[in-house]
């Protein structure tokens, strides 16, 4: 019985049945028992439709595996193919922590980064002769920015002074400062896209968040704003329509009315990097979310769906314009693309929320951080190999 169980469970997962958010656990068996090469591994044990955490730290990962060596590892073989083909990463699915334990048993890996606080992260945390560092997947204004979660790492690498702030007011018992180390937002260092305008319309990007799995935090204006969105601008302007990946997971009404913005916005970009997003808009609709962050070095105007949760008190969400309900859209957009009079004020605090956006200079930070948190793993390693630990 046993065996047959197994064989249905194998028979599943190798199926085009199983959801992109469950991971397939197809271990690539070849891989197994050798070890990986360089002092860097990346966990990411979600499924495909959770990519848009990772996709932003390619460029910095590809420049970090070219100076240390990094292997991804993942729970999902279709995962693993996309960020593979992709990224050019060395990528490698393993099914069980077991696998795991036996590689790392047999390899020179120093240090572990993950970019989400998924609980099955803890499978790796276990290992002791690893310096963990949380990553994140963009700073934002979101109340899920800070977390408890954050203990569990040996340090948060953030890309500016208000992430720090955030953390050292709001987690009790821990020394953000101490903790985290800034980095700016390597994401931003990507070549400039050439812009691709209406020649008759400015272009308005509305780029909501999605519903979140957690009522405290649910930012998302699809349900509350979107359709007002929609009406107030199709044909005045041209509406570029970005859906967050997760749209609808949670509530079937927001992905109903996820749908309904599909079918009236004027492009959707689905498979559009978010720099091209950035580069054809002339104004940006959000959410308190990091693409409100991201947009910042645009300079552009940019106006925020007020959310039917209150949001943490910030210098941002102080700073810009918050559309309500019931307001004339149509007049603001009016308003911001004309005199844009929160300009000032948003790329006062471009430093503050991001650190340093010039060229390459996160990039920079982002691998000198891990230089050395791997020279500080080695030097205590040594001392505590002196002391008579043992670890693997």
């Amino acid at each position: 019985m046993t065996r047959l169980r197994l064989w249905l469970i194998a028979r599943i997962r190798a199926s085009r049945f199983l959801p992109v958010g469950m991971a397939d656990k197809r271990a690539d068996v070849e891989r197994l028992n050798k070890p990986f090469a360089g002092s860097v591994m990346l966990f990411f044990p979600n499924g495909a439709d959770a990519l848009y955490q990772l996709r932003p730290w390619f460029g910095a990962l590809k420049a970090l595996a070219a100076g240390h060596g990094l292997t991804a590892v993942f729970k999902d073989s279709r995962t693993a193919a996309i960020v593979r083909d992709e990224s050019g990463l060395d990528c490698v699915t393993l099914a069980n922590y077991g696998q795991l334990d036996q590689i790392l048993a047999v390899s020179e890996v120093k240090l572990a980064l993950y970019v989400n606080h998924d609980p099955v992260n803890f499978e790796v945390l276990r290992f002791t002769s690893l310096v963990h560092v949380y990553l994140g997947h963009g700073d934002s204004d979101k109340g899920v920015s800070v977390s408890n979660q954050v203990k569990a790492y040996d340090f948060c690498f953030l890309a500016g002074q208000a992430a720090l702030d955030r953390t050292s007011a709001a987690v009790m018992l821990y020394d953000a400062a101490e903790r985290s180390v800034l980095v700016g937002q390597p994401s931003l260092d990507v070549p400039a896209p050439t812009p691709s305008p209406d020649p008759n319309r400015q272009t308005v990007l509305y780029a909501p968040t999605w519903e979140s799995s957690q009522p405290s935090v649910s930012y998302g204006s699809v349900i509350t704003h979107g359709s007002q969105v929609l009406a107030a601008l199709t044909g005045n302007y041209r509406v570029i329509y970005r859906p967050h990946p997760l749209n609808g997971i949670i509530d079937p009404a927001y992905a109903a009315a996820d749908a309904a913005l599909r079918a009236s916005a004027d492009r959707i970009d689905t498979d559009v990097p978010l720099a091209q997003s950035f580069a054809d808009a002339d104004l940006l609709i959000t959410d308190v979310s990091a693409v409100t962050l991201n947009w910042l070095p645009t300079a552009k105007p940019v106006l925020v769906c007020l959310p039917r949760v209150p949001i943490p008190p910030s210098k941002l969400m102080s700073a810009l314009p918050l559309l309500e309900v019931d307001a004339d859209i149509a007049a603001e957009v009016a308003t911001s693309l004309a005199d844009d009079p929160t300009k000032a004020a948003r790329v006062d605090l471009i430093d503050y929320y991001l650190g340093d956006t010039s060229p390459d200079v996160a990039t920079e930070r982002f691998l000198t951080a891990c230089a050395d948190t791997i020279n500080l793993r080695d030097r205590l390693w040594a001392e505590k190999q002196g002391q008579g630990a043992t670890g693997p």
